[in-house]
């Protein structure tokens, strides 16, 4: 299978494989750079304008004392829903920092990696008033949906039957440009079932707002791309191009361009190999310097999130190409769970220091903005 193959150190443009014809081999491109290749030890930030792209200016903290805040989806007017994981509370927080408690998701049972994580509006909230959660409950991880009337509606089944483990649980759903509902998972230390085109296991799932496997889906399921490790960040760009961000296991943590069908290659390839059965990512990291969650589009870049990073990676794309990665604020903030772009332009990031594996400073966890320019 896949053979594991070298990384350079250092590079100046990450280039993008070419895609061949449909249902054909990629064909890998020249090896990407880790972000080692990004700038000083320190982990200075290099200066976005060398880029052309966005610069992040200075947060400001929108909301504090949260418990592991993992998502964060925006409501018509502005205001957002967030996720507790381990409270299993969800919350609405306005834009001038105002939080309220919804109240606890229903048959959440958090531990380890689960818990209450992604949460969507649906495009028609206007008119269904409908909120998509995922969370991990007895027996599986599931997207359930409820309406939302300033409180939680009964739930409605739309996908179970997701495997759950102490790790690997995924958890970031997002509705992309084409209506339909993504849904990232992970392969909960199983590593068979990445590979396994009929586990809902390790995949990007594509449903219907109702959960059913969503037209034109390339197997006749529920299953988009396959052969993932444990996504946790789910982006699209003007182009409708999407991206997702992926855990590597002891060396390279990956960003991918998302392609209906593709095999992502884990556990035969982690980051770069040389197998055309798989595909290889724009871009890897090490594991030190990222484990990349939440991943958000705005001002021409990619923001990922860093956990064991504990910074805010900028990554710019063009074309679906990716960029020098550049990080921001590395060790300020501590550990960073998700990025996403508000209808106003900024960005919020939530840390995620009180997840067991962080060191809670005084105040976390918390919600910043960050205002692009």
């Amino acid at each position: 299978m896949g053979k594991i193959t070298a990384l350079a150190l250092a590079a100046a443009l990450l280039t993008a494989c070419s895609s061949g014809p449909p249902g054909g081999a990629r064909t890998p491109g020249p090896l990407p750079a880790t972000g080692a290749a990004t700038g000083p030890a320190t982990g200075a930030t290099t200066p976005a304008a060398r880029t052309g792209a966005a610069s992040p200016g200075r947060p400001r903290e929108l909301a504090r004392g949260l418990d592991v805040p993992w998502g964060v989806a925006f409501l018509p007017g502005g205001d957002a829903l967030v996720t507790e994981r381990n409270s299993s509370r969800l919350l609405r927080i306005t834009p001038q920092g105002k939080v309220t408690d919804v109240g606890g998701v229903p048959g959440v049972r958090p531990g380890g990696e689960g818990g209450l994580m992604g949460v969507a509006v649906s495009p028609g909230f206007d008119r269904d008033r409908l909120v998509y959660v995922y969370f991990t409950a007895a027996a599986d991880n599931r997207v359930m949906r409820f309406r939302y009337d300033d409180r939680i509606g009964p739930l409605q089944e739309v996908v179970t039957g997701i495997p759950k483990g102490a790790n690997h649980n995924g958890g970031r759903i997002a509705f992309g440009p084409d209506g339909m509902l993504y849904v990232a998972t992970g392969e909960v230390y199983r590593t068979e079932l990445a590979q396994d085109k009929n586990s809902l296991g390790g995949k990007i799932l594509r449903v219907t707002p109702d959960g059913e496997a969503a037209p034109g889906n390339p197997f006749g399921n529920r299953v988009w791309t396959w052969g993932h490790r444990n996504v946790q960040g789910l982006a699209w760009d003007e182009a409708r191009r999407l991206y997702a961000t992926e855990f590597g296991q002891d060396r390279l943590d990956e960003i991918n361009l998302i392609e209906k069908g593709r095999n992502y290659g884990w556990p035969e390839v982690e980051g770069v190999g040389d197998d055309r059965d798989f595909v290889n990512p724009l871009l890897t990291w090490t594991t030190e310097e990222a484990s990349p969650s939440g991943l958000a589009y705005a001002g021409g870049s990619l923001w990922a999130a860093g956990l064991r990073g504990e910074r805010l990676w900028q990554v710019p794309v063009k074309d679906g190409r990716a960029g020098r990665p550049i990080a921001h604020h590395t060790g300020e903030y501590g550990r960073l769970r998700t990025a996403v772009r508000a209808p106003d332009g900024s960005l919020w990031v939530t840390t995620s220091n009180r997840d067991g594996r962080g060191s809670p400073r005084r105040g976390d966890d918390r919600i910043l903005v960050f205002p692009l320019r």
